[in-house]
């Protein structure tokens, strides 16, 4: 029994780090641009499960592993148990939700800009910006 306990809980632990890469994630491709591919499918996947009648898989094992420890599925699902109310006041969503689109859009423009930037205009030793040979 303390196997699936510590399962459930890893399972969890995955859950709300997936949550917080949909909304910083975007980031990481400033340092590693092609990490931005793996990004835009885990954001729309983010914003598919929250709006459409999909499960996400995440949730749908922890359910399994809740109901192999005989209790029952998360009510609400995992977002409605974890965090609303609870970590973020229910009058915070929506702007919580603007800020994290915002995050993610932020992210993919910086990223944008970054990928360009180096296309056009890094060579090997030289930094890109003012006082390069011009």
């Amino acid at each position: 029994m303390l196997g699936l306990e510590l399962l459930t809980a890893l399972v969890t632990v995955v859950h709300f780090l997936a949550l917080a890469y949909i909304g910083l994630g975007g980031f990481l491709a400033w340092m590693w641009p092609k990490s931005i591919f793996v990004h835009v499918f885990f954001a729309f996947w983010g914003v598919a499960v929250n709006v459409l009648p999909l499960s996400c898989p995440l949730t749908v094992a922890e359910d399994f592993l809740r109901e192999q420890r005989g209790l029952g599925p998360l009510p609400g699902g995992f977002n409605e148990y974890y965090i609303y109310g609870t970590i973020i006041p229910d009058a915070l969503l929506p702007f919580v939700a603007v800020v994290a689109l915002l995050l993610v859009a932020v992210s993919y423009i910086g990223a944008a800009l970054l990928w360009r930037q180096r296309q056009h205009g890094h060579v090997a030793g030289q930094s890109v910006g003012f006082g390069g040979p011009g």
